[in-house]
């Protein structure tokens, strides 16, 4: 195999960081074990971010969350966790991931975690007749 799971998260200089925009992944593949039981747990995360300088480089993202597939995790934490990770990475001025884990022992779990640059106003949404 000539990729393997890894921890680095690379970006790439963001094309418009004159402009507001949002940018939305749908990441339908994320597995990490049950710290209690070593079971797989099973998510789709969606991020949606405004950048600043920087974007997240998608293969680096890739890789990155599959990194987590043979540790140990409470759906809580891993999510602000890769939160964390991806702040650290790009420094946005806007963040939000959300974690939709599949069903175990009948219970759905989602976990919405965001970050906003203090010093950034968003955008007065445009009204159209």
């Amino acid at each position: 195999m000539t990729t393997q799971p890894s921890k680095q998260l690379d970006t790439f200089p963001n094309p418009a960081p004159e402009r507001d925009y949002t940018i939305r992944m749908r990441i339908p593949e994320f597995t990490c074990l049950c710290p209690k039981t070593g079971q797989p747990d099973f998510a789709t995360f969606h991020l949606e971010y405004v950048p600043d300088q920087a974007c997240v480089e998608l293969k680096s993202l890739k890789l990155y969350m599959w990194s987590f597939r043979d540790e140990g995790h409470f759906h809580e934490k891993v999510t602000n966790d890769i939160l964390q990770d991806l702040l650290k990475a790009t420094n946005p001025r806007f963040m939000r991931l959300t974690g939709v884990f599949n069903v175990r022992g009948g219970i759905d779990t989602s976990i919405i975690a965001e970050y906003r640059d203090p010093a950034w106003t968003p955008p007065t949404p445009v009204q159209l007749p």
